[in-house]
């Protein structure tokens, strides 16, 4: 790139030849200082008549061609109109790029909503009117939290509440809708609000949820009446070695699939959010200290080596079956699936943020990366053979993972291979207290 050319030392050769020329035209008449000081006068009138019409033609707005002029000021004002033509240009050019944005954002689906830092609304596209009740540019300028006045909504937009990915709530227009709500921060506090339609998605669970729930409600009896018969059998053909094998696998396998059935149930109940136990503040000290006990039975001589490491004056709020069956599921699942003579570690502590962790740590096999996003699905194996083997439901990290969600909690899964594996649920500070003395 060519550096910019500079007029200075042809304007200035220029004007000091002439200078002279006159300065010793006017020695040689017998006129130096009258020559030196008309000289002068005219330099300077010169310069105050184009300073004047520089700022004439900047008052205008610089709109039109710029004054004619010579030397240094011609250079002046032909930079300052081509430096204006070239802003006009990117102007222009940024205008077209934010029209073709709206254009873009007024035809998506889904509603969007810019917000400034306090939440107040700069723009949204036509989407938002009819899935948000919001309409632009009427309400420019209003903070959204006044507009959209759902419970979950102003919980989800409180900066002092706990962050949420996103949100699920019906539709101001409409209850029977329901809506996927994300907010995106970008540029200097900015904010992205959008709002997706998924009544179909959300008819679609509540019916996969419905027909799980009937079917296992369905099957509980007369799996109960089967585990039931083949027990009695199992009692009476003890004198029938050639029966015996066929009537244990009989009873095996329908104790199997009961505890699939109850596993079905409670997750069915969890996800509908029904039912929920009152929330008591308790200890959980106690709790663990059992199930570390009923985890010594499950490894029988397996020789797993457990530990309880608890804060005793650590309480949670909380529904105590429901966190029971959370912890129970993780432990046991420790158990089953880790190797004879692994060291297994239950905590229970508070974090530095004024929350609490319940971990459990192994130093098993550990599970391969690509396994750990999956784990909490419904079903999902990461050996399929030995979870059967160990008479594992695949449900158990799911019932874990809503658990938690009905406390507010997360469930965090690290692991690796070679080294082990920790399964952490974290609670958050209005849900822990220390133990009044």
């Amino acid at each position: 790139m060519q550096p910019p050319f500079n007029p200075w030392p042809r304007v200035i050769a220029r004007n000091l030849l002439a200078g002279l020329i006159i300065l010793g035209t006017g020695w040689a008449l017998g006129y130096p200082w009258i020559t030196a000081t008309a000289l002068l006068t005219a330099a300077l009138g010169w310069n105050l008549l184009q300073l004047y019409r520089l700022e004439n033609w900047a008052r205008r707005g610089g709109r039109s061609e710029p004054p004619d002029a010579r030397g240094i000021w011609g250079e002046i004002f032909t930079n300052l109109h081509q430096r204006r033509q070239r802003r006009l240009r990117r102007v222009a050019g940024l205008r077209r790029t934010l029209e073709r944005y709206r254009d873009s954002a007024s035809a998506l689906p889904d509603a969007v909503v810019v917000l400034n830092p306090e939440h107040r609304i700069e723009w949204a596209n036509p989407t938002a009117a009819r899935l948000l009740d919001l309409e632009w540019p009427a309400d420019e300028g209003r903070r959204i939290t006044h507009l959209v006045r759902h419970p979950d909504f102003l919980r989800f937009m409180d900066p002092a509440s706990p962050p949420q990915e996103s949100l699920n709530m019906p539709s101001p227009l409409d209850a029977n809708r329901r809506l996927e709500i994300r907010l995106v921060p970008y540029g200097e506090h900015q904010y992205l609000l959008l709002a997706r339609d998924t009544t179909h998605l959300h008819r679609l669970e509540v019916m996969r949820r419905d027909f799980i729930a009937n079917v296992s409600h369905e099957l509980r009896t007369p799996l109960t009446v089967l585990y039931g018969v083949a027990e009695t059998l199992e009692d009476e053909l003890v004198d029938q070695p050639e029966l015996m094998d066929s009537v244990r696998l009989l009873r095996e396998q329908s104790e199997r699939m009961k505890l699939l059935v109850d596993d079905l149930l409670m997750l069915s109940r969890l996800e509908t959010g029904s039912e929920q136990g009152e929330q008591t503040w308790f200890n959980p000290t106690k709790m663990l200290r059992n199930l570390i006990d009923e985890a010594e039975l499950l490894s029988g001589d397996r020789g797993h080596h457990l530990a309880l490491d608890a804060e005793p004056d650590l309480e949670i709020l909380g529904t105590e079956t429901e966190l029971r069956s959370a912890f129970a599921n993780l432990l046991f699942n420790a158990i089953k699936y880790t190797p004879a003579g692994t060291r297994v570690t239950l905590s229970w502590s508070a974090t530095d943020d004024g929350g609490a962790t319940l971990a459990v740590d192994d130093n098993g096999p550990g599970i391969a990366s690509h396994h750990l996003e999956r784990l909490t699905e419904r079903f999902y194996r990461v050996d399929d053979a030995r979870s059967q083997d160990r008479g594992g439901t695949g449900l158990g990290l799911a019932i874990v993972k809503h658990v938690l969600l009905r406390h507010q909690g997360q469930l965090q899964i690290d692991s690796e291979l070679g080294v082990g594996s920790r399964f952490s649920c974290h609670f958050p500070v209005h849900a822990v207290r220390r133990c009044e003395n």
